[in-house]
């Protein structure tokens, strides 16, 4: 004869802790992944003694020294980007658009890109720099 101790064995794995480990693993991956992307193509951005923090959620443009385009670390060509602006314009009509272009560009090259965003219908244009 057994005597009941009212107390029974766990059998059962918890799980709760892993779940909790792993959605925060995952929110740190979420918040740190657009950095990681946005640095997938080598930029020397131009300095200035003065710039802003850009304070809405803007399209990350990247026109690198080899003359490739990127929009949101995804590379295109300038149709494609004019295609993907004006959807974006008409999903969001005040959708805003950081551009970064490698200093060592010539001028005509990013005033040409800066048309292309301008005729896609992005009205909200900001230069990346690089603090002094």
């Amino acid at each position: 004869m057994q005597a009941d101790s009212g107390e029974d064995a766990i059998t059962g794995i918890n799980i709760t802790p892993l779940v909790d480990v792993v959605l925060v693993v995952l929110i740190i991956f979420m918040a740190t992944a657009p950095m990681i992307a946005r640095r997938a193509l080598k930029v020397d951005l131009p300095k200035a003694s003065k710039s802003d923090k850009v304070a809405t959620e803007a399209l990350p443009i990247t026109l690198d020294g080899s003359r490739r385009l990127a929009i949101g670390g995804r590379s295109v060509s300038l149709d494609e980007l004019r295609k993907l602006l004006a959807a974006a314009v008409a999903a969001r009509p005040d959708q805003a658009v950081t551009l970064s272009a490698d200093q060592a560009l010539a001028y005509g090259e990013v005033a040409e890109l800066l048309d292309a965003v301008r005729s896609a219908g992005v009205r909200k244009v900001g230069l990346e720099v690089r603090r002094k």
